[in-house]
């Protein structure tokens, strides 16, 4: 047995597929270790801007993504869908390097709120863009013995990107670290096309596959016919409703965590530095969950497994925090759920969508990704805020964000039996 089969076996592939899903992995791994070079920064900026103004953040967030859905949407619908990816990350390309230009003239609080509102939505839109290429690359079978794997690549850039700009930012600053993110950007898209040109061979577009959207064409619909097929849906209304709860116990968990950070560890440096460990502690946990234990809980166990236990697990989490509402305990929490959504939900997550057609996959997906979790993070983060009015103190928070995550994990039972509709 050659090093390519022995791989092949590890990873769960067939020999086939061996050389998409490392293009999957490197495609991830660009992604996130871009991000994750700038996160640190940006949560230190949230912070910088004022702890009682996040909720303002988190409003213009989804402001601007209700703006840049429809015209994405709108860009879905006149370019080739092999050549979308390409437009939406060459656009994001350009934005890049008008920031590192930016940083290197200005570090006025302004620019700061900028960039922490325009990487949320960067955030959610690369990601959302490369899951839709894996659900329309992949066939359902495929994807529930790659996907984990795959999604190894984002915990891998995950670890690279904080210890990357933690040993460079000193000598590039952080118009440096943005510059680099751009090119791993770009990177990206060269691993992109060799998915695409697979599908074609292997992939869900091979000879003999089910019948499925020529990906030369652009995908049908108006920008806002997303929205008309989520609301018309029952299951996409699920998944919307699961991502709104998702964001919900995030959010809780967010405000509490800059809160307890601010008071713990006053200097900014020292906050950039405790985002970053949390962050590689993150990201090395879901490496090895994502290699050894998610591809065996999805075979063993179901999907099931992975869209309710870490709901459960994060709902267990809310009541400690309210028995014991300390920085640890807080920290431990923002592990658990942090590893469980990049290991286990995401993943399960994303088969949802793999049966679906190229307008799900593309169109209803990303206004579920980008508007409906930006939604949910502002509705969050205004209930946090009128939490915190009534109450002192995290219990009563922590109180509501078990019942919330207890519904999550009801409905992710549910999603996961299997129920979604078959591919047109």
């Amino acid at each position: 047995m050659n090093a390519a089969q022995r791989l092949s076996r590890a990873i769960n592939a067939e020999p086939v597929e061996l050389r998409a899903a490392l293009s999957g992995f490197v495609l991830m791994f660009c992604l996130f270790s871009g991000y994750f070079m700038l996160r640190p920064i940006r949560e230190a900026m949230g912070i910088r801007g004022g702890v009682e103004n996040l909720q303002w953040l988190f409003s213009a967030t989804f402001v601007l993504m209700l703006v840049a859905v429809p015209l994405f949407a709108w860009l879905n619908s006149r370019v080739p869908r092999a050549r979308y990816v390409d437009w939406v990350y060459g656009l994001f390309i350009l934005n890049l390097l008008a920031f590192a230009a930016l940083f290197r003239a200005s570090d006025a609080v302004w620019l700061a709120r900028l960039f922490y509102v325009w990487l949320s939505v960067y955030n959610l839109f690369v990601v959302s863009v490369a899951w839709s290429l894996m659900a329309d690359v992949f066939d359902a079978a495929q994807a529930r013995r790659l996907f984990a794997f795959i999604a190894a690549g984002a915990s891998s850039g995950g670890l690279c990107g904080p210890a990357l700009g933690a040993l460079v930012v000193g000598s590039i600053g952080q118009a440096g670290l943005i510059l680099g993110a751009a090119l791993l950007l770009a990177v990206a898209l060269l691993a992109k096309r060799r998915l695409m040109a697979w599908r074609a061979v292997a992939g869900a577009g091979r000879p003999g596959a089910p019948p499925s959207e020529n990906p030369r064409e652009p995908v049908a619909g108006n920008p806002f016919s997303g929205i008309g097929q989520v609301l018309s849906s029952p299951y996409l209304l699920g998944i919307a409703a699961f991502v709104i709860l998702l964001a919900s116990a995030s959010t809780f968990l967010y405000f509490e965590q800059a809160r307890l950070v601010e008071q713990t560890f006053p200097e900014p440096i020292e906050q950039v530095r405790v985002f970053a460990l949390l962050d590689f502690a993150v990201q090395a946990l879901s490496l090895l969950a994502q290699l050894f234990v998610t591809g065996r809980v999805a075979q063993r166990l179901g999907l099931r497994a992975l869209l309710a236990g870490v709901p459960l697990l994060v709902c267990l989490g809310f009541l400690g925090l309210a028995l014991a509402p300390t920085f640890a305990m807080l920290a431990s929490l923002m592990i658990v759920r942090r590893v469980g959504e990049y290991a286990f939900v995401r993943p399960g997550r994303e088969m949802l969508f793999a049966p679906l057609d190229a307008h799900s996959q593309y169109k209803a997906k990303s206004f579920i990704d980008t508007v409906v979790y930006r939604g949910g993070d502002a509705l969050s983060a205004w209930a946090k805020a009128l939490l915190d009015s009534l109450a002192q103190g995290v219990l009563l928070v922590a109180l509501v964000g078990a019942a919330l995550a207890a519904l999550w994990a009801a409905l992710g039972w549910y999603l996961g039996a299997g129920r979604q509709p078959p591919r047109p």
